[in-house]
């Protein structure tokens, strides 16, 4: 479609058309042998004067263009170019085609002409400039990159050029003037890079959005591969299983399966063995039996009565070979008479040579005769040669089987010196043959040594990376480790540092008290020496008072929930913790930090002890059904003030 419409805008269609019939009646006049018909009889509308039409229509052919003289007409044709859409090319080969065009010039330049298209035109590049680069093809390639697309190009645009090359299965168009087109077969890709190098034009118009230079090459898709990779594999598939199908032809058939022994196979047997037919067969079962130790007390009588029938074919067999050595024998005798009588007409040909090769008959022939003559003499004399070696050489054996007394000492002597000579020969043979296996042994044990060799250094040196790699990943392991366990030992120095200033602060609590109890003790002593001076009235009252201040010191001192100095520990512990913890914490969670300090610690030691300090710990239940849940807090402070 293409190329009719680049003849349309040359007005050279008709006349190339009619320049292609007459080339036809040409071609077939030639073919016939030019049957008293020429060119001037027949009627053409345009004459043999018009060389571009006849050229154009030579090149839609794909044959060079050649005028009616042979002379070429154009010398810049590619016959790989300008074939007609739906008109395949002449063959000169084709029947009834009887010439062959003159060879054409690998280095001819390819003749590209203008192609029109519906929305665009296509410029054909300078014929002077060389072939635009390629990118190496991939396997199974069907998508093409075009670049150098105008820029106002569509989709429909470029399916309305490339869709001439075959057809289209996707077209992805980018933003930046190019597009990747992919073909359903791969011959199309290369109609598609006869387009590279053409300059396009949308319509008439001339804009530089307009315009563009096409520039087609491979591109390397994954579906292709794909496509690509699953037909390889199929052919693979293929010639393995045609392989598969020739071993299995040329390989023997495997035997047939060998019957259990019982009763009814026996008789079978039996009755196979004494026929001749069938005789191979039934032995062949006979000797699995046998081997499978089918043989016992109970089944001896039946397997001898089926030996016995084997043994009665042996005298079958001996009468059979004697019968065949006889017709060897007669076959020999009339090889032999056969073989003289063909012996006898050598003779008598070679002598017609002979006797044409004197002189009386000799000076009558020519040169090349007397050389026929003498050629044939010499095959002749040859062929008769070994025929007559052949005919010796079997009376020399039938001489040798002779078993006459004359002749027997002789021949013995014979024999003895054959024999002699024969096994020093192979005495020989066997002697060459074990310093040949010998010399092969040595050289395989070298071979040998040097590949164990070579595995011992490779494995040394495996072993060396492998133990490296284990090395290595052990450092890294023990570094991590030693990173861990610095992380532990800093958050149980912080854990420390802070137990160690609750405890502090819990000390200077306790000498704060008391020596507020050591100053309140000196104060009333003080105000007991004072007011023993005084009024008698104010005895009894300060007595009082001073009595109800000894009083709870004492219940104090004699009541203290804590007994002892483990448990003093513990509840400056216990505060310290829960003084961390403001929204308190489970008997639970306690107990867990104080065992990691004293293994020996329960937690109904420690639930008494807080339970006998209401002033400084406090229960809270917090949840409703089964989230209720029971936290201790310090209350220390708290207590502090309120006493």
């Amino acid at each position: 479609m293409l190329i009719q419409q680049s003849l349309a805008e040359q007005h050279l269609s008709y006349g190339a058309m009619k320049a292609c019939t007459e080339l036809l009646i040409t071609f077939f006049l030639s073919a016939d042998g030019g049957r008293n018909l020429s060119l001037d009889s027949i009627s053409m509308g345009l004459p043999m004067s018009d060389p571009t039409a006849w050229a154009t229509a030579m090149n839609n052919l794909g044959m060079a263009p050649m005028g009616m003289t042979g002379q070429p007409l154009l010398p810049d044709f590619d016959p790989a170019l300008g074939m007609m859409t739906g008109i395949p090319p002449i063959n000169p080969m084709m029947p009834g085609l009887g010439i062959v065009p003159p060879p054409i010039p690998p280095d001819m330049p390819a003749v590209k002409e203008i192609i029109h298209c519906k929305s665009c035109t296509l410029f054909p590049p300078n014929p002077h400039l060389p072939p635009p680069a390629t990118r190496e093809r991939p396997p199974g390639c069907k998508t093409v990159f075009v670049g150098g697309l105008p820029e106002n190009g569509t989709e429909q645009i470029i399916m309305e050029v490339f869709e001439q090359c075959g057809e289209v299965i996707a077209i992805r168009k980018s933003k930046k003037n190019f597009c990747h087109i992919r073909f359903a077969e791969e011959f199309m890709v290369d109609k598609a890079l006869y387009l590279s190098g053409y300059r396009i034009r949308l319509g008439s118009s001339t804009d530089k959005k307009d315009t563009g230079r096409l520039h087609v090459d491979f591109a390397q898709a994954r579906d292709d591969l794909y496509e690509w990779e699953c037909k390889q594999r199929m052919l693979a598939r293929e010639e393995r299983h045609r392989r598969r199908l020739e071993e299995e032809r040329f390989h023997p058939p495997s035997p047939p399966p060998v019957v259990h022994y019982s009763d009814h196979e026996c008789s079978i047997v039996a009755e196979k063995l004494k026929d001749d037919t069938k005789f191979s067969e039934a032995v062949q079962t006979l000797l699995t039996w046998i081997e499978r130790g089918e043989v016992n007390r109970r089944t001896a009588n039946n397997f001898y009565s089926m030996i016995q029938s084997a043994n009665s074919h042996i005298r079958r067999l001996v009468n059979e070979k004697a019968a065949h050595e006889k017709e060897m024998e007669e076959a020999k005798e009339k090889f032999k008479l056969a073989l003289s009588g063909i012996l006898v007409q050598f003779e008598q040909i070679v002598a017609v040579y002979h006797s044409a090769s004197k002189q009386k008959a000799w000076d009558h022939f020519t040169k090349a005769q007397r050389k026929n003559i003498s050629v044939w003499c010499k095959q002749a004399e040859e062929i008769r040669n070994i025929h007559n070696d052949e005919l010796m050489g079997i009376r020399r054996e039938e001489e040798m089987e002779m078993s006459d007394e004359e002749i027997e000492d002789p021949s013995e002597m014979k024999e003895t010196d054959e024999s002699a000579l024969v096994s020093q020969v192979e005495a020989l043979k066997e002697e060459n043959d074990s310093l040949r296996w010998q010399l092969d042994a040595y050289r395989n044990e070298v071979e040998l040594l040097k590949q164990e060799h070579g595995k011992a250094s490779r494995d040394e040196d495996t072993t060396k990376e492998q133990q490296l790699k284990l090395l290595q990943q052990a450092l890294q392991g023990m570094q991590q480790h030693l990173l861990k366990v610095q992380d532990e030992y800093k958050k149980r120095e912080a854990e420390l540092e802070k137990v160690k200033e609750d405890k502090l602060k819990i000390e200077t609590l306790l000498e704060t008290l008391k020596e507020q109890q050591s100053v309140a003790n000196e104060e009333d002593k003080e105000r007991d020496v004072t007011d023993g001076q005084g009024n008698e009235s104010s005895m009894p009252r300060v007595c009082a008072c001073s009595q109800e201040k000894e009083c709870p010191v004492e219940k104090t001192l004699s009541n203290s929930p804590v007994k002892s100095e483990r448990e003093a520990l513990l509840v400056g512990i216990i505060s310290t913790f829960l003084h961390v913890h403001p929204f308190g914490a489970s008997i639970e969670y306690i107990c867990s930090y104080l065992q990691r300090l004293d293994s020996k610690i329960c937690t109904t030691e420690v639930e008494v002890l807080m339970t006998r300090l209401q002033t400084t710990f406090k229960q809270e239940l917090s949840g409703v059904g089964a989230s209720l849940e029971k936290k201790w807090k310090f209350c220390g402070f708290d207590g502090l003030k309120m006493t």
